[in-house]
């Protein structure tokens, strides 16, 4: 029975260890030559890491080899997994298509290639045995050049069929040298009616207010209430959403206990604020979105009244979500005894 929603899950980061080192195992075997046997390979794909950056690198590893002949392989199985093991009626992927394109060819040329990948990850995440609501986010990224990026924006206001919103990544510590270029590529977005969300007070060196407006969700933004409360009320009254990823704050040593989430879903809560609990990176973490709650509500942070409100948050906020209400609700609806059903059309 499919329920949840997925706001922030990145293409890169959902392949679970089993289904990367079986596709290595075929075609790639000289990526996992340094691994003895699998557990050796799984605990180094998805052990923490002692900062952001080196926790990225990870993600060029699955880059390299999800090009538009390979998208479909790692979708499918993806699909499959959030339907199945997960209970996902809604999953918005995020990635950088510049970077599944071929290095050898030139930028212009690689620029032009992103339609195609847009295409393949839209088709492949359409699977009628598991009927996921699915769309895309495209990212920017920092390592990428002006001229990609607003490429890149441009892709996803012509593909509005696959694409519900562009996002920017790369590690938030390197936002700054760009800051007005970032601010013009938001500016941009928006004026072409594309929905926006970013990688913004993930750590402590990513937090830039003046990008803050031209948000309609924040990626992670813990830092505003462990740091900066002070701007809790104006993203309520923006009506922004934090994309809050549990796991990936000790995986990527941003947060040294997960018991430190308790002040940000407190002062989230007493704002006014809305969350969404998501996973980020999945197969980096091997853990799925059911994991994340129970974490939650193991370790205390939240209630389970909390927990449907972060549910309903992530209906509520989702780019793409064609419905008025989450899946839940629509079977409370389904599931009503026929007399209580014929009194409501009478009424």
């Amino acid at each position: 029975m499919a329920l949840y929603a997925e706001l922030h899950r990145h293409l890169g980061g959902s392949v679970v260890p089993r289904v990367l080192w079986r596709y290595f195992e075929r075609h790639s075997s000289e990526l996992i030559s340094r691994f003895a046997e699998y557990p050796e390979f799984e605990d180094f794909y998805t052990r923490p890491r002692n900062t952001l950056d080196e926790y990225l690198e990870l993600h060029t590893l699955v880059e390299s080899v999800q090009t538009v002949e390979t998208l479909p392989y790692f979708i499918y199985r993806l699909v499959r997994g959030a339907y199945i093991f997960e209970n996902l009626a809604y999953l918005e992927l995020r990635y950088t298509p510049y970077l599944r394109t071929p290095e050898h060819l030139s930028q212009s040329q690689r620029i032009d290639k992103m339609a195609e990948i847009v295409k393949v990850v839209g088709e492949a995440s359409s699977q009628p045995e598991y009927p996921i609501v699915t769309s895309q986010i495209l990212c920017m990224h920092t390592r990428l050049p002006y001229e990609v990026n607003k490429a890149i924006i441009d892709l996803a206001g012509q593909n509005k069929n696959y694409v519900c919103g562009i996002d920017v990544a790369g590690g938030d510590s390197h936002y700054a040298d760009r800051l007005s270029e970032w601010i013009s590529l938001y500016e941009y977005a928006r004026s072409l009616g594309i929905n926006t969300t970013g990688h913004f007070y993930e750590t402590p060196s990513g937090c830039y207010p003046q990008l803050l407006p031209y948000l309609m969700r924040i990626g992670h933004g813990i830092q505003i209430p462990l740091l900066y409360p002070e701007l809790l009320p104006d993203v309520a009254r923006r009506g922004q959403c934090l994309e809050v990823c549990p796991t990936t704050y000790i995986q990527t040593g941003t947060l040294q206990d997960i018991r430190q989430l308790k002040l940000v879903f407190d002062r989230c809560f007493d704002a006014g604020v809305d969350i969404a609990i998501c996973t980020d990176n999945a197969g980096l973490h091997n853990v799925r979105l059911p994991f994340e709650y129970e974490n939650l509500l193991t370790y205390d942070i939240i209630n389970f009244e909390q927990l449907q409100a972060c549910q309903d948050a992530a209906f509520r906020h989702a780019f793409a979500w064609p419905y008025g209400e989450r899946p839940a609700s629509l079977l409370n609806e389904l599931l009503q005894p026929e007399t209580t059903k014929v009194l409501a059309l009478k009424d």
